[in-house]
C-alpha cells in the first residue's frame, strides 16, 4: 500500500509501525530498507511505536488489575502477575502491543488536525474493514489481492529476506496462533528463535503450570512440538535411507 501510495502522489503525513519486539530478524532489514526508501522519496522516517515493556512482561510479569481475574488466579494458587500465553479468546499481544500503541498515536494526531487513516488491508480480506469516515483501505478501493500486494512489492525489490518464500505470514515468531506447519518451519529455519522459544515455554510453565496459562498451545507445550518434529525428521531419514538403499 505504502508504495503505491508514494508512486501515485496521494499525500503521506506520517507511517506508524507497531513493533512488537518479537520480529523476524529479516522483518527489521525489510522497515530499515522501506523507511530509507521513504526518506528519499517524501523526507519522512517510519514512527515505530513500541511498549515500554514488551510480550513478555505481559506474559509473565504485568500486575493483574480486575478484581475477578485476580480472585481466579488466588483460588487456583495461581500468580496473580502475566497474562499467559495468549490464545483464541485471549489476545492481549495484539491489544496491548499493537492496536493500543496505533490508536494512542493516532489520537495525538487528531487532537491537534483532522486526519485521515490508510490501512494496508487486501480486497480479499475486505471483511476485516471497519465502516469509519476516517480510515481508508487503498488495496481494497484498488482491487489489488494479498497476492497481488506481495508480487508488487517484490517487483519494487521487497522481498522481507526471503520470510515468505518460507512462512505463509510473518507475524510475531513467537504465536501460539500460528499453524503446526509454521511452528516446524521455524525450528528449521530459525533455529536460534526456536531454543528461545523452548525457554520461553518452560519458564511459562514453571510459573504457570501445565493449563491454558502455561501451555504454549492447547494441546501442545513448545516442549512436546520439539520432540514431535525431532521424531518425523528421525523417521524421514530412515525412509530417505531405505529409498538410497
Amino acid at each position: 500500500m505504502l508504495l503505491l501510495m508514494l508512486e501515485r502522489g496521494m499525500p503521506i503525513d506520517a507511517v506508524y509501525y507497531a513493533d512488537t519486539g518479537m520480529e523476524f530478524p529479516e522483518m527489521k532489514e525489510h522497515m530499515q530498507k522501506l523507511d530509507e526508501l521513504l526518506f528519499r522519496e517524501r523526507g519522512l522516517h517510519i514512527t515505530t511505536l513500541r511498549h515500554p515493556k514488551g510480550f513478555e512482561w505481559f506474559l509473565y510479569d504485568t500486575p493483574l488489575t480486575r478484581k475477578k481475574a485476580i480472585e481466579r488466579r488466588v483460588t487456583k494458587e495461581l500468580p496473580v502477575i502475566g497474562y499467559g500465553w495468549p490464545g483464541p479468546r485471549a489476545r492481549w499481544c495484539t491489544g496491548h502491543l499493537k492496536t493500543k500503541l496505533v490508536d494512542r498515536a493516532l489520537k495525538q494526531v487528531k487532537e491537534k488536525c483532522s486526519a485521515i487513516q490508510y490501512v494496508g488491508i487486501a480486497a480479499d480480506e475486505s471483511h476485516r474493514c471497519k465502516q469509519d469516515k476516517d480510515k481508508r483501505y487503498p488495496l481494497v478501493e484498488w482491487g489489488i489481492t494479498e497476492a497481488q500486494a506481495l508480487q508488487i512489492c517484490y517487483d519494487r525489490g521487497f522481498d522481507w529476506g526471503g520470510l515468505y518464500e518460507i512462512y505463509n505470514r510473518c507475524s510475531c515468531w513467537c504465536c501460539p496462533l500460528q499453524r503446526i506447519g509454521e511452528l516446524r518451519k521455524l525450528r528449521q529455519h530459525h533455529p536460534d528463535l526456536w531454543r528461545r522459544l523452548l525457554d520461553m515455554d518452560k519458564r511459562a510453565i514453571a510459573m504457570f503450570g501445565d493449563n491454558p496459562l502455561g501451555r504454549f498451545r492447547k494441546n501442545w507445550t513448545v516442549k512436546q512440538l520439539d520432540q514431535r518434529f525431532a521424531e518425523e525428521e528421525r523417521k524421514q531419514a530412515n525412509l530417505d535411507k531405505e529409498v538410497t538403499r
